[in-house]
């Protein structure tokens, strides 16, 4: 039961764009196409997965042992900007379309706050290793929802008829309020695991 509860308030109840307002950059930019919001959330929940079981290791085996917590967000950095760059590199060789249409969102990945920031968050929340991981892959579940039903009302936003002031980023932000709106409607959720 902790598990469903831990599944359920990170994809749900705080989300990491729509409650914690975290990965917006790429939450914006990379969700004009439902494809390229499922693309970048799969890239998104593999590097965070990954990163979240090294840098778990790291802080548990190295930085805590020897009183280093002062490092952790630098090493934090530097951990998940070389798997992006490994995920760019397969990216590059295995989909190509895929790669091409994630285009300057890929490499700002390395930079992203919603990675780094999960991964401290599995730390300040004193999670063991697999509660951490599950934490950290449902909010990457949780990512990926909000890119889809995003990208999916920007979608249908491209075939309205929207005054010349609003188009653009102006509609997409407010869209996104009234969705992050609507995503507090989950916040009852939390209580029931308590």
């Amino acid at each position: 039961m902790e598990y469903i509860g831990i599944i359920l308030v990170a994809i749900f109840v705080n989300n990491i764009v729509y409650s914690q307002f975290l990965g917006i950059c790429p939450f914006l930019g990379v969700s004009r196409k439902v494809d390229t919001a499922i693309g970048m959330g799969a890239a998104v929940a593999f590097v965070l997965a990954i990163a979240t079981l090294v840098t778990f290791f790291l802080q548990k085996g190295i930085l805590e042992p020897f009183n280093l917590q002062y490092l952790q967000t630098i090493v934090f950095i530097l951990i998940i900007a070389s798997l992006v760059q490994l995920i760019e590199i397969i990216l590059k060789k295995a989909a190509p379309a895929l790669y091409q249409a994630l285009g300057v969102f890929l490499p700002l990945m390395s930079t992203n706050c919603l990675i780094l920031g999960t991964c401290i968050l599995v730390i300040q929340k004193d999670f063991s290793l697999f509660p951490g991981m599950i934490y950290a892959i449902s909010i990457s579940i949780g990512f990926m929802l909000a890119l889809i039903i995003f990208s999916g009302v920007r979608e249908q936003l491209a075939l309205t008829r929207i005054p010349k002031a609003m188009q653009g980023m102006p509609i997409a932000i407010i869209t996104a309020g009234i969705i992050a709106m609507a995503f507090m409607g989950f916040s009852g959720i939390d209580q029931m695991f308590k």
